[in-house]
């Protein structure tokens, strides 16, 4: 094995950074202070997302209000005065890329916070677009044009590179995501997990309720992976259902140029990055794979002349795979 690392090249670029290998530790719990943050980086992460800064909480400390529904300053981990103080001690300690991460749906706060944020020494930024547009007269058409908008309102502002975090829930999303690469935005990263309320059966109150991510959620993301994959110059990150070397190989085969883990960390600690890292090694010596390069993008659809065709002719074997009972 120890020859077979030595010879392997997990090198990658992600948002125009150059990483020895694609393993992320993605936005999470895992690095609110800076001591966590250490921990991750001696466990082999390639760089870090930090947890996001909501445009919610920019807006409150600008007008001193509190939205009814919106978490206290208290629930939050840091103030928006707080987060860059902490990217600045990041940088200090860390070696590896820290990347910003800002989670919001208008312009707003956003483009002076993403200044802010670049001066106060981030590598780069992620843009999580988490928004569930329950007016019935929003268009998709509008809610689709306001992530452009923002996504080139920030890029526009900052030097750093950007990527932008979606979920899957849009019309098209492969064109959203092509406009998006068109406008010149460094990452794409795919698909942020939608979070569900449920409803307590005693008070009949929503409450917040969190179901960590498993290999299954993965195969979403390769779908869209491989469609996108030659099609788009930005690099692909992939988070959600990365838990094992196998699952990173595969992703990494689909297209993607970085994996994000959150859910098994915390599951079996920071450490499981060293064993992923290594299970990787493994299953890209299995398959003939000498370089991350190579591997990357192997599995698209880029040279598939009707993608559509494809799907539907793989969802007509699917369906007749099943046996009945």
């Amino acid at each position: 094995m120890a020859e077979t690392a030595a010879l392997m090249d997990l090198s990658t670029k992600y948002m125009g950074l150059t990483l020895p290998h694609p393993l992320i530790c993605g936005a999470g719990p895992l690095t609110e202070s800076v001591d966590d943050a250490r921990r991750v980086e001696d466990a082999g992460a390639a760089a870090i997302v930090l947890h996001s800064l909501f445009e919610e909480q920019i807006e409150q400390e600008a007008v001193r209000e509190r939205a009814t529904y919106f978490p206290k300053s208290h629930e939050l981990p840091y103030s928006p005065s707080r987060y860059l103080e902490h990217i600045h001690h990041l940088k200090q300690v860390l070696h590896v890329p820290v990347i910003a991460s800002l989670n919001g749906t208008t312009p707003g706060g956003w483009l002076k916070y993403s200044k802010l944020i670049e001066n106060a020494g981030a590598d780069g930024l992620e843009l999580n677009f988490y928004y569930i547009p329950a007016d019935p007269n929003v268009t998709s058409v509008e809610v689709e044009q306001r992530i452009v908008d923002c996504a080139l309102a920030i890029k526009n502002s900052i030097d750093i590179p950007i990527a932008v975090k979606l979920s899957p829930f849009y019309t098209t999303p492969a064109n959203l995501i092509m406009r998006l690469d068109n406008i010149g935005v460094h990452g794409i990263v795919i698909f942020n997990r939608f979070y569900q309320p449920d409803v307590g059966p005693d008070d009949l109150d929503t409450m917040p309720k969190v179901h960590l991510s498993n290999s299954s959620e993965l195969l979403l993301r390769l779908r869209w992976l491989a469609v996108l994959s030659g099609h788009v110059r930005a690099s692909l990150g992939v988070t959600g259902g990365v838990h094992t070397g196998e699952d990173a190989g595969r992703a990494l085969a689909a297209g993607a140029h970085a994996v994000q883990m959150v859910s098994v960390l915390i599951e079996q600690g920071r450490e499981h990055l060293t064993t992923v890292k290594q299970e990787l090694e493994r299953w890209m010596a299995q398959h003939g794979y000498d370089s991350v390069s190579q591997l990357c993008g192997c599995l698209s659809l880029q040279h598939c002349p009707d993608t559509g065709a494809y799907e539907r002719a793989n969802y007509a074997r699917v369906l007749h795979s099943l046996k009945r009972t």
